[in-house]
């Protein structure tokens, strides 16, 4: 009850001052619900558009039901029980993004219908989001997740230094995806990347998780790759593992893997990896094993035209999950997709689909988008340089001399700090509250 007191309090001293909630820098089209005959803009349960999230896109509006392929019914665990939707979380990057509709800019043609339960496109430069179907759905990740292990883990090892597997780096799920490392093999860390990234190896995600997690190991990697997410913006995802095999209380969306594919994109050795195509792993004298050749399992990197790589991902329980990027004409473009079935098409065909649609949109198109790294946790912190920094006028904003109507208008500006450092803490706050309630690892 508090929490919500307090975000209501900051939403009304901003709407009551006028005062722009933080948006994208430029301008964003205005978002209509794609209709067809009889269909309805929103669907049950899907609340309307409300002023005041942050990042929100200006005139954004409900949605409609998701295009949806027919998919032959599988045998699947039970679905794990989310956490329960916060609003605050919801809303990020956007309040037209909180919807479990499918929510596309005025005009737009309608995107192919695809099998996966949530998929979301946006620019990976501008930060644009182009379009999505249920953005913040909960989702279970599958090997996305190792996105995130290399978005938090890239900056902090050396390539080239050699490092020993270990028997507890082996310790993984029987018949899951794995490279072929050995224990007590000696490889460069370069090579444990490429077993991640082009074979989804699950013994090369706990050996890069231990060596980057510092005293802790592995568990200390895990820790560390919750608090990139939470840097990154990512408030809805929440590693148990480091590979993305399934464990308790492990869930992200996807608008999450979108921040999470942007920062792993802006790292050029990521994106070199990601491109690799074919990599030797060398032999191993001593374990009496021979080197073999791995190939990347990424069919966008082969078969779509500026292609610039992605991640593959599968379980029972999370089904087909995918993460693309390519780029065209100048824009690059990535598709995060969560809970696809290979039938009528497979995941990266899927992905492939919704990127084709995504280049068709002209610049500028955008529902919401991606926040920047850090700038949730700056918006929650009340010292005074960061709250000055949150509340920084757009250029649209800063434009003109300080005239007198300016500086008599000062009030409004510190209230409108204030109501966003608000609506920061309350969104904080209640995130952790989630964690307690429902049983998640610290992160």
């Amino acid at each position: 009850m508090k929490v919500r007191l307090l975000a209501a309090t900051a939403t009304a001293v901003l709407l009551g001052t006028g005062a722009p909630v933080p948006a994208a820098a430029g301008p964003a089209g205005p978002v209509a619900p794609v209709t067809s005959p009889g269909v309805v803009a929103s669907p049950p349960g899907v609340a309307p558009s409300a002023p005041g999230a942050v990042g929100s896109a200006p005139g954004a509006v409900g949605s409609a039901p998701c295009p949806k392929a027919p998919a032959p019914r599988v045998s699947r665990p039970p679905r794990p029980s989310p956490p329960p939707a916060v609003p605050e979380e919801r809303a990020v990057g956007g309040q037209a993004l909180d919807t479990a509709g499918l929510i596309v800019p005025a005009g737009a043609a309608r995107p192919p219908a695809v099998t996966a339960t949530s998929w979301l496109v946006a620019d990976l430069d501008t930060g644009q989001v182009l379009g999505g179907c249920g953005p913040h759905e909960y989702g279970t990740p599958a090997s996305v997740q190792k996105l995130l292990l290399a978005a938090t883990m890239l900056p902090r090892l050396d390539p080239q230094q050699v490092v020993t597997v270990t028997a507890g780096d082996m310790d993984i799920e029987p018949g899951s995806s794995a490279v072929g490392l050995v224990a007590g093999g000696r490889y460069r860390i370069e090579t444990v990347w490429l077993g991640l990234l082009l074979q989804s190896g699950n013994e090369a995600a706990n050996v890069l998780a231990r060596l980057g997690g510092g005293p802790d190991g592995m568990a200390g990697g895990v820790r560390a790759m919750n608090e990139e997410a939470h840097r990154l913006g990512a408030l809805q995802t929440h590693a148990v593992t480091p590979s993305g095999l399934d464990g308790r209380g492990q869930f992200t969306s996807a608008y999450d893997l979108a921040l999470v594919a942007r920062a792993c994109f802006a790292d050029p050795t990521f994106r070199r990896y990601a491109l690799t195509e074919t990599h030797r792993i060398p032999a191993q004298p001593a374990q009496r094993t021979k080197g073999f050749e791995i190939q990347n399992e990424n069919q966008l990197v082969y078969r779509y035209p500026g292609a610039l790589g992605g991640k593959t991902g599968f379980t029972d329980l999370a089904r087909h999950t995918y993460v693309g990027a390519a780029q065209r004409n100048g824009r690059r473009l990535v598709v995060t997709l969560l809970g696809a079935e290979p039938q009528p098409a497979r995941g990266w065909e899927q992905g492939a689909a919704l990127l084709d649609w995504g280049f068709t949109l002209p610049r500028g198109s955008a529902v919401g988008r991606l926040v920047e790294p850090g700038e949730l946790t700056a918006s929650a912190t009340p010292s005074p340089p960061a709250l000055a920094a949150t509340v920084d006028p757009r250029p649209a904003a800063a434009s003109g001399p300080l005239e007198d109507g300016l500086i008599a208008r000062w009030p409004v500006a510190a209230l409108a700090a204030g109501a966003v450092a608000l609506l920061g803490a309350a969104l904080l706050w209640r995130r952790r509250a989630a964690r307690r309630r429902y049983g998640r690892a610290p992160s």
